[in-house]
């Protein structure tokens, strides 16, 4: 196969107006370009463009995968609702590179894995990936666990190095779906995450958010008000949720146990045995199930044919009568059937008679001797 190249851009705070739009058509003539994204595949070629200047100028998300491993994710985040310091808690290393402007934060997300596996074009991924921006901007911080264990799996952390923060308990859908276009070791996510279903953020009661914004500094409600009324920020209501959720949870907040990079390791292992183990029990009791069906359509057919009795043996003449090779094959597998039916009935003997009558009448058709020889019906 050849080179392929996968690139899409998707807009969300923001629509491409005429102008970034004939920008793009400029780069490409034959990507696909609306008021929100830009898609293209390459056979031959490539962007003639650099994508993090795209991502910094005109969108918010961006997805590239190649077929030779590389896959790629980066997230355009407004600087005034996400915090580029955050990021260094995790002590990530080359998998993520953060950019910095004025007013914006770019987080580049990069893997290479050389075993692609299923043949993938890259399409309807963004779509799944999109909803992890909202939620680093609502404060969720599971997206950076998740490279970290990315990393203990590339075995570039020591087997002592703690988690930098507690189980983030079960993958939100979003961080499958990056898991997944990362090629994440399903067992590693297991080990680490459980396989419970999706992960839904436990939020504190409305009674606790009142008091939390009845307690707000009167200039920070009119700050708030304002900025709500000139309708120019779309990441205001969740800059005030993170900010409730905060304030309401910030004195029960407690943090597990952490485990260290062997500990997972380990653990993804003994997950790895036991599922292995299932799938060979599956496959032993499958291998069973069929032999014994073929055993009983085997003993149906024997008992069919010991039914026809001599007219069996007429079939047989009229097979060899035919002289050509896909008749001697079924011949020697009549001949097979009627020597296990004969055994059966304890008359080995007369099989054997009937067999070297055989062999004498048609002692010049050595191919169909032949086949009866290597099936060890005819002595050679």
């Amino acid at each position: 196969m050849s080179e392929f190249q996968y690139y899409e851009f998707l807009a969300v705070d923001r629509s491409l107006d005429a102008d970034a739009q004939a920008e793009l058509r400029a780069v490409s003539t034959r990507a696909r370009i609306s008021s929100t994204s830009f898609v293209n595949s390459y056979n031959w070629g490539d962007l003639k463009a650099d994508p993090m200047d795209l991502l910094k100028r005109h969108f918010d998300v961006f997805v590239y995968l190649a077929n030779w491993g590389t896959r790629r994710l980066a997230l355009r985040l407004p600087r005034s609702h996400f915090d580029p310091a955050c990021v260094e808690r995790f002590g990530l290393g080359d998998l993520i590179s953060v950019r910095t402007s004025k007013s914006h934060v770019i987080l580049d997300i990069e893997r290479n894995e050389e075993n692609q596996g299923d043949w993938d074009d890259g399409s309807g991924w963004i779509a799944s990936l999109a909803p992890l921006r909202v939620g680093l901007l609502d404060g969720d911080l599971s997206l950076f666990h998740l490279l970290w264990l990315i990393e203990v799996e590339a075995e570039m952390h020591d087997g002592d190095a703690t988690e930098p923060v507690s189980n983030p308990g079960p993958l939100s859908a979003p961080l499958a779906a990056l898991a997944e276009f990362l090629r994440v070791d399903s067992d590693l996510l297991a080990a680490a995450y459980g396989t419970g279903s999706t992960r839904r953020r436990a939020e504190p009661d409305l009674d606790r958010v009142r008091a939390v914004v009845a307690g707000l500094p009167e200039a920070d409600k009119t700050a708030y008000l304002l900025r709500l009324y000139e309708g120019h920020d779309p990441h205001l209501g969740l800059e005030l949720r993170k900010r409730c959720r905060q304030e309401a949870t910030a004195a029960g907040n407690s943090e597990g146990a952490l485990r260290t990079a062997a500990e997972l390791l380990e653990r993804s292992d003994q997950l790895r045995n036991a599922r292995l183990h299932a799938q060979e029990q599956r496959a032993a009791a499958e291998c069973r199930r069929r032999e014994a069906e073929e055993a009983k359509a085997r003993a149906q057919r024997l008992r069919s044919l010991a039914e026809r009795g001599e007219r069996a043996w007429r079939d047989l003449e009229d097979l060899i009568a035919l002289r050509n090779a896909p008749s001697y094959d079924r011949a020697a597998v009549l001949l097979a059937d009627l020597k296990e039916i004969a055994a059966a009935a304890r008359r080995p003997d007369e099989f054997e008679r009937r067999v070297a009558a055989i062999g004498a009448r048609h002692s010049q058709k050595r191919q169909f001797l032949g086949r009866l020889t290597k099936a060890g019906i005819l002595a050679g």
